[in-house]
């Protein structure tokens, strides 16, 4: 298999301060677990939140041919972990225009076989995907 694309990110200051992709992307960064976070910085459930909905709305995309529109939302809660330290309990949520529950379900599970950030996460206990019904203003939000 031949590489197609890498990248590397960089954060020096931890929760709180800034990552970023060398010559592109810097990000304020900002635990949610700060009293006193930059409101403003964004964190690691927000970023897993948009790897994973980017990468499984376009994968969907590809599944449909782009004949239709599809939209992904992901929730990402940060419980603590009964080993200790904490773990995050994510939730995808797939949904496409004009679709039954079952034609969205066959995307859904098509669309997560190929994902590749599906592929990373999708065998963690914590993580699950769902189809649901198409939402005109989730889908105007991306």
């Amino acid at each position: 298999m031949s590489m197609r694309y890498r990248t590397e990110a960089i954060n020096s200051d931890g929760g709180d301060g800034t990552a970023g992709v060398p010559e592109g992307l810097t990000v304020t960064v900002s635990s949610p677990l700060n009293p006193d976070r930059d409101p403003a910085g964004t964190n690691p459930e927000q970023l897993l939140a948009l790897a994973w909905a980017t990468c499984l709305n376009a994968t969907a995309q590809a599944v449909v041919a782009r004949r239709t529109r599809t939209a992904v939302r992901v929730e990402v809660e940060l419980h603590d972990a009964s080993t200790g330290g904490y773990e995050f309990h994510v939730d995808a949520f797939l949904s496409v225009e004009d679709a039954s529950g079952e034609e969205t379900r066959r995307v859904l599970d098509a669309a997560h076989a190929r994902c590749p950030v599906s592929k990373l996460i999708g065998g963690a206990a914590t993580v699950s995907v769902h189809a649901e019904e198409f939402a005109e203003a989730a889908a105007s939000t991306r």
